[in-house]
């Protein structure tokens, strides 16, 4: 499975954002996406996961409300957006995707088989 994620760029505060992550792969229809983020000089941290089939969404709690995962798939494709309202400059990140994960523990990013490179986010005060 490949995955590139983009759509990344510099925004002012509360202003909105769509990052797409392109997978491609003949087994890509069988993992769920999530989406993660490093700010400059943090850990790695998880944002949003969805399913294989567009359900069992799945959002970081300070995150809910201000960020929606949704999904399309295809044959062998499948692209996940993330849509980021609201922002703030502490959302300042490379947003990461990557695939697999696990249901009972979304967050746990060894869990995740493959990652794409990141797409830089810059919110400007």
């Amino acid at each position: 499975v490949q995955l590139q994620a983009s759509g990344g760029g510099l925004v002012q505060a509360g202003g909105s954002l769509r990052l797409s992550c392109a997978a491609s792969g003949r087994t890509v229809g069988d993992y769920a996406i999530a989406w993660f983020r490093q700010g400059p000089g943090k850990e790695r941290e998880f944002v949003a996961r969805i399913g294989r089939s567009r359900g069992n969404k799945y959002y970081a709690d300070s995150l809910k409300g201000r960020f929606t995962i949704s999904r399309d798939n295809a044959e062998n494709t499948a692209t996940v957006y993330l849509l980021m309202n609201s922002l703030k400059p502490e959302d300042t990140a490379v947003y990461f995707c990557a695939a697999g994960g696990s249901h009972w523990n979304p967050q746990r990013q060894a869990d995740y088989a493959y990652w794409g490179q990141g797409t830089q986010v810059t919110v400007s005060s």
